[in-house]
């Protein structure tokens, strides 16, 4: 600061295969050592140690009391490239050079970039100054309720996630509180957690960011089968809580993979614009004055953040080996369900196209399902993702039965103390039912009595069972999601049975029987289909009032990954 050197690399006295960073900007405290094996992105040896360093007690400071909102992105370094916006806050009198580093070390090295191969980096601070923007409650899950309209109101930043330090203490069993699978939701990707230690900080925004990625609380009943027997550090996501957490467990990276192949982690795939630290060559990212930067790439094709002679790209999923691009049409990132779209490499940039879902409404699954926020919405499918792989939906009979009754059994929700019933129309909205239910659900805790109830229909025995299932945030996953179908191009929305049409969702070109492009592409509701394999719509189409083309009426062989042109004006 003010020009004297305040940041050290070296190494540990006596271990040469050692590497330390340090920082003396805000004085010396008491430090803690940690070792991190295997980083993926460092220029170090596969086996050599990285010895991260960092304050494990804040100094009381004199600076005004304050709120801080800090939004963090998160860049996969290997298999997956990530990316995660964070924001946080805090009512504290604290130094922001000395609150963000330790937070930001131990968040983008010793966890998660280490173990869920996501880099953690920091894209953006809001300062709060003159007043808190959200009433602050030793209530976590009211905080968090609020925060999340403030995050769709009032943050205009693209965020991935939102999470907010205040100083308070909840009253609640855990440091920390966040929706459950939220991660690329605008409101639900958000958190709130209590500020201290940076140990302890670093601790609870793993996992709350852990909470919005899908991962669940490792039960203690679990601890042999998810690996976590070490007693003094212990997993992070541990149930009864340890004192020192470093690392995820199998059951979590487990949590963590079938988030994302249900589809949950569509905007993680996508790169920051823009980081909130200063320009540095060798950070990973693009910067302005930079043509490559060799933080995630292959160093004989990038040097000082240049290109070397004859190199087109340095990293990325479409740049090859000899530091070229891979051809038009090579494929970069594979549809990982039938709600996702498969990207190919443009030909001319290393990176892989933005991932793109389809858009919220396609038909999925052999056409029982639908498509909402990048997965396949049935009742089977929520049926056995909270019952576990035995279960299944119950027969329409169940819910046209049991959910107009208006009891614990069936029901559209609750009023105070009474059930509401369903209207006719709104049945397969309601309370969920499922066959073949233990009294444990594989996420989440049971709250009450489990609903059981079988029926003699038509000659048969069926099951028609179901369970308020609260997750963390109170989420009660025993009602049927929003997105799934409940009749014929109708889908849930907050209980109500809906026409798809009067959701609001974004139109692309399609034509009289619903099929974009005469059935040669897909909508991922950016208003612009992405064409099947050698498919360009033609200039051919009816436009509506507004002039913007329905449909094409036709398509021409053309190359793989073109966008459909919507059009407007008129057609000779």
């Amino acid at each position: 600061q003010g020009g004297e050197h305040c940041y050290y690399h070296g190494q540990v006295r006596g271990n040469d295969n050692s590497h330390v960073a340090l920082s003396t900007c805000n004085g010396l405290h008491l430090y803690c050592i940690v070792p991190v094996f295997s980083l993926c992105c460092c220029h170090v040896g596969i086996n050599t140690p990285l010895f991260l360093l960092f304050p494990s007690v804040v100094l009381p400071l004199t600076c005004p009391p304050q709120t801080i909102q800090i939004q963090i992105h998160t860049q996969c370094c290997f298999p997956l490239p990530v990316l995660l916006l964070l924001s946080l806050s805090a009512s504290r009198s604290l130094s922001l050079s000395f609150f963000i580093p330790p937070i930001h070390c131990a968040l983008q090295w010793q966890i998660f970039k280490e173990q869920l191969h996501t880099r953690v980096v920091l894209v953006a601070v809001e300062i709060w100054t003159d007043k808190d923007h959200i009433p602050i409650s030793v209530r976590p899950l009211e905080m968090l309720r609020d925060f999340a309209k403030y995050r769709q109101q009032s943050i205009k930043h693209h965020a991935d996630a939102v999470h907010l330090i205040s100083n308070v203490t909840f009253h609640y069993r855990r440091s920390s509180a966040a929706y459950f699978g939220g991660m690329c939701s605008a409101t639900r990707g958000v958190g709130v957690n209590e500020y201290g230690t940076s140990l302890a900080m670093a601790g609870a925004l793993s996992q709350s960011l852990a909470q919005n990625l899908g991962i669940q609380w490792d039960p203690a009943s679990k601890r042999k089968e998810c690996g976590c027997v070490e007693t003094w550090t212990g997993c992070i996501m541990e149930d009864t809580g340890v004192q020192h957490p470093r690392r995820f467990s199998k059951c979590s990276i487990s949590d963590y993979k079938e988030f994302l192949l249900k589809g949950g982690g569509s905007c993680l795939f996508n790169r920051p614009t823009k980081l909130f630290e200063p320009t540095e060559c060798g950070n990973g990212f693009v910067e302005v004055g930079e043509e490559c930067d060799c933080g995630e790439c292959y160093k004989e094709c990038c040097k000082k953040c240049s290109l070397a002679n004859g190199a087109h790209c340095s990293d990325g999923p479409c740049c090859n080996n000899t530091c070229l691009f891979y051809p038009r049409g090579y494929s970069c990132r594979y549809a990982v369900n039938d709600c996702d779209i498969s990207e190919t490499c443009s030909g001319d940039s290393g990176q892989c196209p933005p991932n793109l879902h389809k858009q919220d409404g396609y038909l999925c699954q052999v056409n029982q399902g639908r498509c909402y926020n990048g997965e396949c919405k049935t009742r089977e499918n929520q049926c056995k993702y909270i019952w576990g792989s035995k279960s299944g939906g119950s027969e329409k009979f169940c819910y046209e039965k049991l959910n107009t009754e208006g009891t614990d059994k069936g029901n559209c929700g609750k009023d105070g103390d009474k059930w509401i019933q369903c209207s006719k129309h709104d049945v397969f909205c309601g309370y969920l039912l499922c066959t073949n239910i233990g009294r444990n659900p594989r996420i989440g805790i049971v709250k009450g009595e489990i609903t059981p109830a079988s029926f003699n229909h038509q000659g048969r025995l069926i099951e028609c069972s179901g369970g308020h299932v609260l997750l963390d945030d109170e989420t009660d996953l025993g009602y049927v999601e929003d997105g799934t179908p409940c009749g014929p191009s109708m889908m849930c929305l907050d209980r109500k049975c809906l026409p798809i049409q009067s959701l609001n969702m974004s139109t692309c070109p399609s034509g009289p029987n619903g099929q974009v492009c005469s059935a040669h592409g897909v909508s991922p509701g950016v208003n612009q289909p992405i064409i099947y394999a050698l498919w360009l719509c033609t200039l051919r189409g009816v436009f509506n009032h507004s002039g913007r083309l329905d449909f094409c009426s036709g398509g021409s062989r053309y190359k793989e990954g073109v966008s459909c042109p919507v059009l407007t004006g008129a057609v000779k």
